[in-house]
């Protein structure tokens, strides 16, 4: 299956992309997902990436097709064909 990974704040900045591609075995988790990025981008373990859980760290959050946010109970589901995902960043400033 093809899922579409939109990368934004922290990890947009870090890999100098806006948007990743991943063509993955169908069931494969959005943890699996994240692992693959780090694979790909490195950079993102230790910043934005839990190397020793495969998680996101802080601030970031992966959101599926703009309407519902993974939570980290559900890292372990499985995205359909075709869905979209974003990994942003929630910033705050004052």
């Amino acid at each position: 299956m093809t899922i579409l990974l939109e990368l934004g704040g922290v990890s947009r900045v870090l890999t100098k992309e806006r948007e990743v591609s991943f063509l993955l075995p169908v069931g494969a988790s959005y943890r699996q997902i994240l692992c693959e990025l780090g694979t790909r981008y490195p950079v993102l373990w230790g910043e934005v990436l839990d190397p020793a859980t495969g998680t996101l760290l802080g601030a970031n959050m992966l959101n599926l097709n703009g309407k519902l946010m993974i939570q980290p109970e559900q890292l372990d589901e499985s995205p359909q064909a075709g869905d979209r995902l974003f990994l942003i960043s929630i910033l705050a400033g004052g």
